[in-house]
């Protein structure tokens, strides 16, 4: 009854931006380490960022200083803020974490959001 729902996605021009939100849902004691993934066509699913319950961040080297990756856990969301979007970030990007609940700690997937960056 866990569910991650990943919005923002969009079509951008290079150079522009876009803030993916992921919102948890369900029968969540909490949150821990959360990540964001993108996968091309193609290509496998690749780590993007990631970030610890307390805060601390993570990034694919293609990404560091453009993308930032942030929670709220009073809301139960994790953000990505993606400044500088170049086509090589075209994507559909997953929200993804480890969900701890009542009665176990498991691993959660969103169903993913399109990001396209294209003139």
């Amino acid at each position: 009854q866990v569910q991650l729902v990943e919005s923002g996605g969009g079509l951008v021009q290079p150079g522009g931006s876009l803030r993916l939100s992921c919102a948890a849902s369900g029968s969540i004691f909490s949150l821990n380490a959360m990540g964001w993934y993108r996968q091309a066509p193609g290509k496998q699913r690749e780590l993007v960022a990631s970030i610890t319950r307390g805060g601390s961040a993570n990034y694919a080297d293609s990404v560091k200083g453009r993308f930032t990756i942030s929670r709220d856990n009073a809301k139960n969301t994790v953000y990505l803020q993606m400044n500088s979007l170049k086509p090589e970030d075209t994507g559909v990007y997953y929200c993804s974490g480890v969900v701890l609940t009542t009665g176990a700690i498991s691993d959660y997937w969103g169903q993913g959001t399109q990001v396209t960056v294209s003139s």
